[in-house]
């Protein structure tokens, strides 16, 4: 990676732990820089935010779309995903910098064989190895907390995801890693706009039984509406987390 030396003062040494200054690049390479989404369902093709967001950056960024539908920390690795994640890293030559976004814990939540892993003793170690590997390979890591979910009792939401949340964020001050609380904003604006409102998010935004074969309702994934919110969301929390990448985003003005 090739980094200015202002750049490396001031942001890699507080999250990488120091760099190599290297000669100043050309302004069309200093400006390419790459996202990777690395996730479950809330962040993939069709069923989260992911591809919405990706198109919120500006031209000076390849934004790619890793996640996967099902996936937790443990099986994401496991089915070898996160091996295509590495191969890309690999090949960075023409990027100034490349920022890798983690989100998981869906899917690590007890009851989901295959998927599920311990909070106390497995989550955390996956996710900090996530990072570990990241900064190996001279990327950036962003931790991610898992989207909460839209289930509500007596117009209270229940986010049972906050735990795997703050997990997450645990790791990431041990780390000293940037962290994006999605849990927590979006937990915050879904309680403001209640369930009635927040079921317009959804995947299919009704309640009444799908035909066979159709997506059914459901209060984890997104339809277009939803992506295109909580996109927004973590657009805004980037700018606000990560100011240097300000330039790179196209922000709704609606939406500040």
């Amino acid at each position: 990676m090739r980094l200015s030396g202002v750049f490396c003062a001031v942001f890699m040494s507080a999250f990488l732990g120091g760099c190599q200054v290297l000669p100043p690049v050309s302004n069309a390479e200093s400006d390419a820089i790459r996202v990777f989404l690395v996730g479950d369902s809330t962040m993939a093709t069709r069923t989260g935010y992911g591809d919405t967001l990706c198109r919120l950056f500006k031209p000076s960024v390849t934004c790619i779309n890793l996640a996967r539908g099902g996936r937790s920390s443990a099986s994401f690795r496991a089915e070898g995903l996160w091996g295509r994640v590495i191969g890309l890293l690999n090949a960075r030559e023409k990027y100034a910098a490349t920022y890798v976004l983690i989100q998981f814990g869906h899917n690590d939540q007890p009851g989901k064989p295959g998927r599920s892993t311990d909070l106390a003793t497995e989550f955390p170690v996956n996710m900090a190895r996530y990072v570990d590997e990241v900064k190996a390979h001279g990327a950036i890591p962003v931790l991610v907390t898992p989207l909460t979910r839209r289930m509500f009792s007596a117009n209270v939401l229940k986010n049972d995801l906050k735990d795997w949340a703050s997990a997450t964020a645990k790791v990431a001050a041990a780390k000293q890693v940037p962290l994006l609380d999605l849990n927590a904003n979006s937990a915050a604006a879904v309680s403001r706009m209640g369930s009635e409102e927040a079921d317009t998010l959804a995947e299919v935004a009704n309640g009444t039984p799908m035909v066979e074969g159709q997506p059914k309702f459901d209060y984890t994934h997104l339809g277009a509406k939803g992506a295109a919110f909580f996109a927004q969301m973590v657009a805004r929390d980037l700018v606000q987390t990560l100011p240097i990448l300000a330039r790179h985003i196209k922000l709704d003005p609606l939406s500040r």
